[in-house]
């Protein structure tokens, strides 16, 4: 399963804004208002899923079997189970739900999706259909359509559809008061291929990060039950209107435990509405690789606040051209406070080409202002790419120089750009943030570190400052990364 998208500005009312191809939003199906809300719990959600349902469909498709192919949906890719990144729990799990053969040649799947427009265009997950030979939409009525693939978004996981037909019941989006914790909701799909199910619960919170790959999507939790196959289908909010797309739930065992994750409404309105006019996303990019600034930077660089931390810059890049250079702070984008790395890729992918993006930049103590033109964003796929190659790592005979505050073998890089590691301490501090043999630290705190003895000077310098860490800035293969590592007594 996976969540995702860009928590981007611009939301719709249903159908609405979608040009020459929808019906107005008077025409949804929830479009005529309920009775007001009081904040008690319904007697009943009948006459909600009763309007509702009919927009909701259940997919099927197919598509072959290959080594991209993961247990719990098409998606492939880099990353952990299920295409999520590696690090995250593996209760984490897209819920599309996926048979294949004994024999695997074609993999057999099941979704859910629902209606936009009165003309056929529906919503679904991108992992519902990525890899797809063969997609197929069951309504409520019995009736199948074949679907075809307008455009996916896999950054945050939304897919539009298209079926030939016209009449066909259709939802909107929430666009006016946005959902809060606690309120109720009314989850509805296609669980393990049963076809139109309907659970209720509560949301139980907001903004939730880092639950997926993508940079532009804060998740909306619930406790509604849903399952694999609810992968793509719609919440709804006690009016009937769509506040989220069911994409991944946390489970230990793999059926509902309560904790599911959507993605908000206003992302997927927006996404969906470049994906039906252009069949593609297009975000602004500069070209700069980055993360957050977390306490323990802060604390090893002697700052306080948050901001991005500017870990990598692309040679010849948007970025590049401006000036931004490594270990640049940024703390707002044209005027907006940026509290950490996604802040800063959400809001320079609002940006169009070659449109002036204006940063606040912390740079040795001193704040500036970069000015830098934004690009096109490259593909997912492309950017997965980069760096990929791993160095070789150091011989077993090379031992190097120890360096025990870090719990460190370093010995000087064969290229002279700094200090490899050549062994480390199992359960140091080094180890525990991820570092490894054969990785070349560039510098340290503010200092390039091209040979062991400048290393062990700034740390000298670190432990008379009374610093509990020292920030690391670490290359391996093409990446690059700010990594804060504990001083020990060494």
């Amino acid at each position: 399963m996976k969540l995702g998208a860009a928590a981007a500005a611009l939301s719709l009312a249903g159908a609405a804004g979608y040009a020459v191809h929808a019906a107005s939003p008077q025409g949804a199906v929830n479009a005529r208002p309920q009775a007001p809300v009081t904040g008690a719990a319904p007697a009943s959600f009948a006459d909600i899923v009763s309007r509702v349902a009919p927009a909701v469909v259940s997919i099927e498709v197919e598509g072959k079997a290959g080594p991209s192919r993961v247990v719990d949906g098409f998606g492939g890719g880099e990353g952990g189970e299920g295409g999520l990144p590696q690090g995250l729990p593996p209760e984490l799990r897209r819920f599309f739900q996926q048979q294949a053969p004994a024999q695997p040649q074609i993999m057999h799947g099941a979704g859910s999706g629902f209606f936009i427009s009165s003309d056929g265009y529906l919503i679904t997950n991108n992992h519902v259909v990525e890899g797809a030979d063969k997609i197929t939409v069951h309504t409520t009525d019995d009736r199948t359509f074949k679907a075809r693939v307008i455009g996916r978004d896999p950054a945050t996981d939304v897919a539009v559809l298209k079926v030939d037909g016209s009449n066909l019941p259709f939802v909107s989006f929430e666009d006016r008061a946005k959902p809060r914790v606690g309120d109720w909701v009314v989850a509805v799909g296609n669980p393990f291929n049963l076809g139109g199910s309907a659970t209720a619960g509560i949301v139980s919170a907001l903004g939730r990060k880092n639950l997926s790959s993508s940079s532009y999507v804060d998740y909306m939790q619930i406790d509604a039950p849903i399952n694999r196959g609810n992968s793509g289908g719609p919440t709804f909010d006690l009016e009937g209107r769509v506040v989220g797309v069911n994409t991944m739930i946390f489970s230990p065992s793999g059926g509902s435990v309560g904790i599911g994750f959507d993605i908000p409404a206003d992302v997927v309105a927006s996404v969906s509405k470049q994906l039906i006019s252009t069949g593609k996303v297009t975000r602004g990019f500069i070209g700069a690789l980055v993360q957050d600034v977390t306490p323990e930077i802060a604390d090893s660089l002697g700052i306080a606040g948050k901001g991005a931390l500017v870990a990598q810059v692309n040679d010849g890049g948007p970025a590049a051209q401006a000036g931004l250079k490594t270990g640049d702070i940024v703390t707002k984008v044209n005027g907006t406070p940026i509290a950490n790395g996604a802040d800063l890729t959400r809001a320079v992918a609002l940006a169009k080409a070659g449109e002036p993006i204006r940063l606040d930049v912390r740079r040795d103590g001193q704040m500036r202002e970069v000015v830098v033109r934004s690009g096109t964003r490259p593909s997912e796929d492309a950017l997965a790419s980069n760096g990929r190659t791993e160095p070789g790592g150091p011989s077993a005979e090379d031992e190097g120089a120890k360096l025990g505050s870090l719990g460190l073998q370093i010995a000087p890089d064969e290229q002279g750009q700094g200090v490899r590691i050549a062994g480390i301490d199992d359960g140091s501090d080094a180890a525990q943030k991820g570092l490894r043999r054969g990785d070349v630290i560039l510098r340290a705190n503010e200092h390039a570190t091209k040979t062991p003895a400048e290393l062990k000077a700034v740390i000298a310098e670190a432990k008379k400052a009374g610093k509990k860490s020292v920030l690391l800035f670490v290359a391996r293969g093409g990446q690059h990364t700010f990594v804060p590592v504990e001083l020990g007594q060494g």
